[in-house]
């Protein structure tokens, strides 16, 4: 049969085609399937590839290219097929199928083919078309969609990830990344790809999908490939661009919003709360903050994050919001993470900033109204009594003395309170309003508290509407200037030479309202003068000059 087949393809020329000829001067063609969409038909000098049966009219098959398992690939209109042949193909699309009748002398004459072929022997080609190329062919490219927005384009020397389905010319497929679920990730333009994927990958944008056409001599030519790409194939891509980047990129960043007033920007050392959105270029998401209902909390500049989002979260304001690109060799490079993030992935950040503070951070406060008369201010050990709106820096409102029915009164360095609150209502007049910032090293910390995130900067809204000059911490009376000096006879003051409690009430009470003296606020008055009595009057023995000689100190504890 080798010898057969040699002989088909030998010698005569023809240059004309017709589907209707004289029934012994031409081939007779029966176009009997003929596809819907025909971009091309063949053309004298272009090269084909197809399978054939074979027979004579009778039906009896003297050849067949689908035993044999391997198409025929070869130029039309050269003289390399039977003149019949070569007429019978032309005009064909790819996977059309046609019966070309082949008279004698458009075959192998009154000589015939050996024992195979009788002289004077009318041919019929059952042919179905597989591919078809000519040597001024370039790589096609068509765009089936395209995002609206196309900031960057793919060049030589980038280096990208994408998705393909490959088919041969006549649709028959060979691979597909998609079956395999992981991208195909290469540079481009550096020999790393077949010449015709190289040139067609050239121009797109993340997001596209397009069809690229190669025809073999810029695909795997004479060698083929394996068993999937046979020899002198058109290779057809249907290709969806997942990301590019180039190993020269930096990040990039792109602001969205910026508040309107902005008194300090993030620096390296800085404590960060940020919720973000996680997404590769083509638009899938791999992981959101926001549906842990959780910020993400970290330092900044100090390696505890992916070297790109740790430049990214530099300069910017507390509420700003920025989408930031991150290339993989700035991210999780070739080996990505896990099966979250895969190789060589260009990473989106959608970025808000909830709050940033340094653990060397003081409060801030701010005095928003302040009474022109300001004599008396609050110090610790006062007694006070405050109204106060305690929010997020991003405006969140945490609680308020407003949802309560009075307002909360404390004592000032007792300890009540947080730290940065306490130091924070220090030195407020009555009626003065103040707006206090406290980091969380003086708030809640990283703990958080009930309805308080981990590390949150406060932002206090504050008004002073009481304050009652208190006593150090363990005493329940104070002298406010000299205490009398003997003490006795200025406690006795009906001159009896016994102070009864009754007496000794008396007596504090003249010292608090003269202002020589003052007990410790926010208790029961009479208590206190109780236990102090009781604690001057240690022998229980009332009146008695004796046991009330104590020195004056005793009288404040």
């Amino acid at each position: 049969m080798e010898s057969i087949f040699a002989l088909i393809f030998l010698c005569v020329t023809g240059t004309h085609v017709s589907s209707s000829p004289g029934p012994l001067e031409d081939v007779v063609i029966d176009r009997y399937d003929i596809p819907r969409v025909c971009p091309r038909e063949v053309q004298t000098g272009d090269f084909v590839r197809y399978h054939y049966n074979g027979t004579f009219t009778d039906g009896k098959k003297f050849d067949s290219s689908h035993e044999r398992g391997a198409p025929f690939s070869g130029q039309v209109g050269l003289g390399r097929l039977i003149t019949g042949l070569d007429r019978g193909v032309q005009g064909m699309c790819v996977n059309e199928r046609r019966k070309v009748t082949v008279p004698p002398h458009l075959a192998y004459g009154s000589i015939g083919a050996g024992d195979v072929i009788p002289a004077d022997t009318v041919l019929v080609f059952d042919v179905v078309l597989l591919d078809i190329w000519n040597t001024e062919d370039k790589v096609q490219t068509r765009t089936l969609s395209k995002p609206e927005s196309c900031k960057r384009l793919v060049e030589a020397t980038d280096f990208i990830r994408y998705h393909y389905n490959g088919t041969l010319l006549n649709g028959v497929p060979f691979d597909s990344s998609h079956s395999r679920n992981g991208t195909y990730d290469t540079y481009v333009g550096m020999g790393y790809l077949i010449k015709g994927m190289d040139e067609g990958l050239i121009g797109m944008c993340v997001g596209e999908t397009r069809t690229i056409i190669i025809p073999p001599f810029l695909a795997y030519e004479e060698k083929g490939y394996g068993t999937v790409i046979p020899s002198q194939a058109t290779l057809v891509f249907e290709v969806f661009m997942i990301d590019l980047f180039n190993p020269k990129d930096d990040i990039a960043v792109v602001v969205k919003e910026v508040p309107k007033t902005c008194t300090r920007k993030t620096v390296v050392g800085d404590y960060i709360r940020y919720h973000y959105n996680g997404t590769f270029q083509d638009g899938s998401g791999f992981d959101t903050s926001y549906q842990r209902n959780s910020t993400y909390n970290t330092y900044i500049g100090m390696g505890y994050v992916i070297q790109g989002m740790d430049k990214a979260l530099q300069g910017l304001c507390i509420g700003e919001k920025r989408r930031v690109i991150l290339p993989p060799h700035m991210a999780y490079g070739e080996k990505g993470t896990g099966d979250l993030i895969p190789g060589s992935a260009v990473l989106v950040f959608d970025i808000h900033v909830i709050d940033f503070h340094n653990p060397k951070d003081l409060i801030e406060i701010k005095v928003t109204s302040k009474p022109k008369k300001c004599n008396l201010t609050s110090e610790v050990d006062d007694l006070i009594q405050y109204r106060y709106n305690c929010s997020l820096m991003d405006g969140t409102l945490l609680y308020s003395s407003d949802h309560y029915e009075n307002a909360p009164i404390t004592t000032l360095g007792a300890n009540k309170v947080i730290e940065g609150l306490d130091e924070g209502l220090r030195g407020m007049c009555v009626g003065e309003k103040r707006v206090v910032i406290v980091p969380p090293h003086l708030g809640h910390g990283e703990n958080g508290a009930k309805g308080v995130p981990s590390s949150a900067v406060l932002h206090f809204e504050l008004e002073l509407l009481d304050l009652q000059k208190g006593v150090p911490d363990g005493y329940m009376f104070v002298w406010l200037g000299d205490s009398p000096d003997p003490l006795f006879p200025a406690m006795d003051l009906n001159k009896d030479l016994s102070v009864p409690l009754e007496e000794f009430t008396a007596f504090i009470n003249l010292q608090v309202a003269e202002g020589t003296g003052r007990l410790r606020p926010g208790m029961d008055a009479d208590g206190i003068i109780k236990d102090m009595f009781n604690n001057q009057d240690r022998n229980r023995v009332r009146g008695r000059r004796e046991t009330q000689q104590t020195d004056r100190q005793n009288l404040c504890n």
